[in-house]
């Protein structure tokens, strides 16, 4: 398995500058070699047309002849310290060579003067070539004077003007360098206490990261960080609530099992051992019916709207099923149920918590229904919202108690129960990025509860409202 390597923010950082810093010193040491070689071409060029010009100066008529007298001090000036050498050639334009090298190639060059580059003995060499005219009796001729030098002088000028230049160029980068990576060093230090500071603090704590000593490119990510530090901690208190309080309620069956249990032991008739086999089947019934509640509602804590996209769920059916399976509670308690649905009523979820959902609703406004009462379900679509009301003509809940009735295990009326329907059917509406409210009927009397489902299609509910 191959090991991840770690991202270094300064390297990458120190990268992004090497790489522009590196393309810019090869761009500006282009440029200085050309420059140099430029300006040495230029003062090259200026002392062979110097020399040819004073060679021009020297050819004069001798009777019916040209006549070149080519002085040594001539030839200095386009002499060097490096040892070059000089070629030179004095001719008559399509006639003989008055002077000079007989080798030397031949003017290449359009108009006088004119420069080019040529070879004497395969040996490279800088030339110019210029013509003058010459007047005798009469008669024209024109004499070319042609001045080459080979180029060491010239590479070595060009080698002082750019490696200089190159240094300071390299010099200034590598500085940059050193300086930005200890500029990087000190503007990330605080990032380094921040996280030795979380890495020291005790685990119980509260862990928040203080924005005062951050930089502002980062203060927001720093609230990001801190905000999902809130979540979690949120969540982490209500897990522990909620541990604390199943503990509490699964205990209170289990003691009276157990002590159901002793009680059978010790009696002798058969009919009080049945009474209370009998009484323990209750208290197991209660046991697993609280545990089912727990796991369903772990289930819809869990859940997640994403996960069922796509899972078309036809809430008429449900809300039938859900009344006919709750019929004869009601029956028993002679409770009417009346029921108003219209259809077509299709949302996106899972249909097996959208039930439970509806179910611990009905079940709850049947059970707090007082005898001989009615129980309203009225189902319908507007808006492109699915809105489902459960309304009962029981006692109601006081309007300062309708936010605490969503959390587990809390009863707003000493009536038997756990306490989860409502939180159950909350978090499962919460998963589908429905809403839930409570109110009470246009009557005055009970309680409405109405749920509100996004159909199928329409965009999901920013947030959950709980009147």
């Amino acid at each position: 398995m191959k090991k991840r390597r770690e991202r270094s923010l300064r390297a990458r950082l120190l990268l992004w500058l090497i790489v522009p810093m590196t393309a810019f010193s090869l761009v500006a040491g282009g440029l200085t070699h050309a420059n140099a070689q430029r300006t040495a071409d230029l003062l090259q060029d200026a002392a062979l047309l110097a020399a040819a010009r004073v060679m021009a100066a020297d050819v004069h008529w001798s009777g019916d002849t040209l006549v070149a007298s080519v002085s040594p001090s001539t030839i200095q000036i386009v002499g060097t310290p490096e040892g070059d050498q000089v070629f030179y050639r004095v001719e008559i334009a399509g006639g003989p060579v008055i002077a000079g090298t007989s080798d030397f190639p031949p003017p290449r060059a359009a108009g006088s003067p004119g420069w080019y580059d040529a070879r004497v003995s395969q040996t490279p060499i800088r030339a110019v070539s210029l013509v003058r005219p010459m007047y005798d009796a009469g008669r024209t001729l024109d004499v070319v004077v042609s001045v080459g030098r080979t180029q060491i002088a010239r590479d070595a000028m060009i080698a002082s003007l750019w490696k200089p230049q190159l240094a300071y160029i390299l010099g200034s980068i590598a500085a940059a360098m050193v300086l930005v990576s200890l500029g990087l060093t000190l503007e990330l230090r605080p990032l380094s206490r921040l996280a030795a500071g979380l890495a020291g603090r005790p685990t119980p704590g509260r862990v928040r990261i203080d924005t005062a000593d951050v930089h502002a490119e980062l203060q927001p990510l720093v609230a990001a960080f801190n905000a999902c530090l809130d979540v979690i901690e949120r969540q982490a208190m209500t897990q522990r609530r909620f541990i604390a309080d199943a503990a509490h309620q699964i205990r209170t069956p289990l003691t009276l099992l157990g002590m159901q249990l002793q009680y059978a032991r010790r009696q002798g008739r058969l009919e009080d051992v049945r009474e209370t086999l009998l009484a323990m089947h209750h208290s197991n019934q209660a046991m697993v019916s609280l545990i089912n509640q727990l796991l369903m509602l772990a289930q819809a804590e869990a859940a997640d709207y994403s996960a069922f996209q796509g899972e078309a769920v036809d809430m008429s059916e449900v809300t039938a099923r859900a009344v006919e399976k709750l019929a004869l509670a009601a029956r028993r308690k002679d409770i009417e149920l009346v029921v108003s649905i219209e259809p077509p009523l299709i949302v996106t979820g899972s249909e097996t918590l959208l039930s439970a959902a509806l179910s611990n609703l009905i079940d709850n406004a049947i059970r707090y229904a007082p005898t001989g009462t009615q129980v309203t379900i009225d189902a319908r679509q507007s808006d492109g919202t699915v809105t489902i009301q459960v309304l009962d003509q029981g006692t109601g809940i006081p309007e300062e108690l309708r936010e605490r009735v969503f959390e587990p295990f809390f009863r707003a009326s000493g009536e038997e129960g756990s306490g989860l329907g409502l939180s159950i059917a909350k978090e499962i509406v919460r998963a589908h990025n429905g809403t839930m409210s409570l109110g009470t009927p246009p009557d005055g009397k009970g309680l409405r509860v109405q749920l509100a489902l996004p159909a199928q299609g329409q965009a999901p509910q920013a947030s959950i409202k709980e009147a």
